[in-house]
């Protein structure tokens, strides 16, 4: 698949096969694949085609899938104010970019290929305000999110659906 250094991670693809289609939501690497490829689960796999197949011909597009409720920022576990990890999770777009405020201006925040946005230095005790863009560029702008280490905090809205894109 074409993970692009984590860039898909937390997008979803339409994938369809030789006996149907799945939706599934992009969460690794798969070393060994093939630009174009993608490693599905087994019963991902299961509804595109026979499990005995092993390896099938497919087509796959990003899609936009409707989702409950709003983005999530989920801090790493041994995240704290001097070295602050961030994952956004329930997106319905990839994630381009993150940015935090300093105090004084908006901030990129480097996203490692792991798929968390990490400041080496840290963003300070919290609370935190966070500008998070698409790839399309919707921009979703949170305030006052607590740092909770280990922990989910419900951002405040979810992106759009593109115009042309499949909503499911």
């Amino acid at each position: 698949m074409d993970y692009a250094d984590s860039a898909l991670c937390g997008a979803y693809i339409q994938v369809t096969g030789p006996q149907g289609s799945v939706m599934v939501r992009i969460v690794d690497q798969c070393p060994g694949c093939a630009e174009g490829d993608v490693d599905l689960s087994q019963e991902a796999f299961a509804e595109i085609a026979e499990l005995s197949a092993g390896r099938v011909d497919i087509t796959w597009q990003l899609v936009s899938p409707v989702l409950d409720g709003p983005i999530v920022y989920h801090f790493k576990d041994g995240s704290n104010q001097w070295w602050t990890a961030v994952q956004i999770r329930n997106h319905r777009n990839p994630i381009a970019k993150v940015e935090y405020w300093n105090g004084s201006s908006y901030v990129d925040v480097l996203r490692l290929s792991y798929n968390y946005f990490v400041e080496a230095g840290g963003m300070g005790p919290g609370p935190y305000n966070f500008r998070v863009t698409d790839t399309l560029g919707n921009v979703l702008e949170d305030v006052n999110i607590p740092h909770v280490e280990d922990g989910d905090v419900n951002g405040s809205g979810q992106f759009p659906v593109p115009q042309g894109r499949i909503d499911r």
